[in-house]
């Protein structure tokens, strides 16, 4: 008697759970209408530029600002479309929650050189080598490119020559800029050391780079930095070092 009566005790409450869930689960968002739009940025340790404000304008120009709307009405599809079409947003997924809440992620792109060549033009180079526009904020200490550079030679011979530079400490924090000559030969300006570094020809720029970085470690740490004007790494085989007069 006892197991029957915990039995349909046990049953009740059951039923009384999937009853609340049911309603809570069919209950639509107060109204239906969107009632705030988040954006949730990506690889805000290198970037930060895309704010609210930023894609909230991007979606106003275009009639698209959801706040306000009906979110059956929101076309997420139509939102991503036209926030990917943005030069500073490398891809944009949005998303309705429960809450009458439309969520934005933001994958932003990630500048790699700030170019401002001998043509007067000034642009970013980013991560995939993609030319940026130069109204991009958040971007310090980012190694400048001058001399003979077009958007060409950025995007077919500059991306993995910065993105090295990106991605290893020493190089990141080292190199403040780089000049290219007519003749595509590369010359380095370091934040540390008064002296001029030339590369020569960014082939194998790993290795001279490289050699380079044991250069620095045991001998000009010995000699001090600031003994040589100019330190030459064009030849794999072979440092030439040019000193002050």
């Amino acid at each position: 008697m006892i197991k029957r009566v915990l039995l349909i005790i046990v049953l009740l409450l059951v039923a009384g759970y999937w009853g609340v869930a049911l309603t809570v689960l069919n209950r639509k968002p107060v109204d239906d209408i969107c009632q705030r739009m988040e954006v949730i940025q990506t690889d805000t340790l290198h970037a930060g530029y895309v704010t609210y404000d930023e894609v909230a304008s991007l979606l106003r120009k275009q009639g698209l600002y959801p706040i306000g709307k009906k979110m059956n009405d929101i076309n997420t599809d139509q939102l991503e479309v036209v926030l990917d079409e943005n030069p500073l947003i490398e891809k944009a997924e949005c998303y309705k929650s429960p809450n009458g809440t439309l969520c934005v992620l933001v994958m932003q792109r990630i500048p790699l050189l700030h170019i401002i060549n001998t043509q007067g033009e000034d642009f970013y180079l980013d991560d995939k080598g993609k030319v940026m526009p130069a109204n991009v904020g958040c971007v310090a200490h980012l190694p400048v490119v001058t001399g003979n550079v077009d958007k060409k030679y950025a995007e077919m011979d500059l991306q993995e020559f910065g993105l090295y530079i990106k991605t290893h400490p020493f190089w990141d924090s080292q190199i403040e800029q780089i000049h290219v000559s007519p003749s595509l030969e590369v010359e380095l300006v370091p934040r540390v050391g008064n002296h001029i570094v030339f590369l020569g020809k960014l082939d194998h720029f790993e290795e001279k780079l490289e050699k380079l970085k044991i250069f620095y470690e045991k001998a000009l740490s010995q000699v001090g930095w600031n003994k040589y004007s100019r330190i030459s790494v064009e030849f794999t085989n072979q440092i030439i070092c040019t000193k002050k007069e």
